[in-house]
């Protein structure tokens, strides 16, 4: 039953797949369009650091990873490089979990 279920998600995801190469080209010059893309990649997104950032397993947590999620947003508001960005959080969340933060 499990491979069975792994083959119909592939499926249908190479089928999905299929229909965006499909779409014709006028489509998805309209602006509307455009603009649900780009809303719906950030939502997902979004969606995805919010997942990591305050769950563990079926909890919702809040320990070194939030504080340092908040200091990325602040680097990436001030336009600092993504590796900056990075460094800064993982310095962040070290050394809360150093002074004793889950």
């Amino acid at each position: 039953m499990t491979w069975f279920a792994i083959v119909a998600a592939s499926a249908v995801c190479f089928g999905l797949k299929l229909a965006g190469h499909l779409v014709p080209e006028h489509w998805l010059a309209q602006p509307r369009v455009a603009r649900t893309a780009a809303l719906v990649t950030v939502a997902l997104l979004s969606a995805l650091v919010a997942v990591q950032a305050l769950t563990t397993g079926r909890e919702v947590v809040v320990d070194a990873r939030l504080p340092a999620l908040a200091v990325a947003a602040v680097a990436l508001v001030l336009r600092a490089p993504f590796v900056v960005v990075v460094v800064l959080a993982a310095l962040t969340a070290a050394g809360l979990r150093a002074l004793g933060m889950p």
